[in-house]
């Protein structure tokens, strides 16, 4: 039965014609896709030269690699006899469908444009968004990356980011420092606030415009609390506020002045 198998007409009829398909088709997949990473790499060198943030770069070119890859699997297809046309338009649908059963990652997707469309923060910036806290690092299609001060990477979706506030830390150039310093009742009231504003006086960091604010803030139940409200350059805010804590409670116990603890007296009666 094998015998009367015309292999000369297979090979002639149908390996020969359906693997140069093939052939053509991987060749077209291959260099094509060569070609769109030389065209996403021009891409991003030409807006590396701009003055366009790492993280805008990031995104567009993310976009682009995934359009162009598309286009190269489309033209693949088309040696192989694939109705491009209507595959087009399958895809249309069938974009539609997963759209529709992926709403969040579209949602994440359209509100990582709007990051990138509005800034409100830039690759390098400390914020606060989406419950998390760290660096920005990169915005890419659908999630953010973030780098915590213990050098942990933290990704949040988009959506939960720009869907919530933002809190941006790094967005000016000064902050104003907020400490509270509690002295005992029979401190030197006088003698403490003295301390305190010489401190202010001689560290640098400190800025003179804005003045900053040394002021009884509350007679509370184990202390007087004073308000310490410097201003000084983003940059400095946590290195002055290490600073300042451990200045005070030195200065406070050269001069005499007590610093109190939480304590309660108690009276038994007979």
């Amino acid at each position: 039965m094998l015998e009367n198998i015309d292999y000369q007409a297979i090979i002639n009829d149908i390996l020969l014609p359906w693997g140069s398909k093939i052939l053509m088709a991987l060749v077209i997949f291959f260099i094509g896709r060569l070609v769109a990473k030389g065209i996403v790499r021009v891409t991003e060198k030409v807006l590396g030269r701009s003055k366009l943030d790492t993280m805008i770069i990031g995104f567009i070119t993310s976009i682009l690699s995934a359009v162009l890859i598309l286009i190269v699997i489309i033209a693949a297809l088309e040696p192989l006899g694939v109705d491009t046309t209507s595959l087009v338009a399958l895809i249309g649908a069938a974009g539609l469908a997963i759209g529709l059963a992926l709403q969040d990652s579209l949602k994440n997707f359209a509100a990582g444009f709007m990051l990138i469309l509005f800034r409100p923060f830039k690759e390098g910036d400390f914020i606060e968004a989406g419950g998390a806290t760290g660096v920005a690092e990169k915005v890419s299609i659908l999630t953010t990356i973030m780098r915590t001060v213990d050098n942990r990477e933290i990704i949040v979706p988009n959506g939960n980011i720009f869907g919530n506030n933002i809190t941006n830390f790094s967005a000016r150039d000064t902050r104003r420092v907020d400490m509270v310093f509690g002295i005992g009742y029979d401190a030197d009231l006088k003698l403490a606030k003295q301390l305190l504003c010489e401190m202010l006086e001689n560290d640098e960091r400190v800025l003179k415009d804005p003045a900053y604010v040394v002021a009884v803030s509350e007679l509370a139940d184990s202390s007087v609390n004073f308000v310490v409200r410097p201003w000084v350059k983003s940059s400095d805010y946590w290195p002055f506020f290490f600073d300042m804590q451990e200045q005070v409670k030195l200065r406070f116990d050269e001069a005499g002045v007590s610093i109190p603890f939480p304590q309660m007296d108690v009276h038994i009666q007979q």
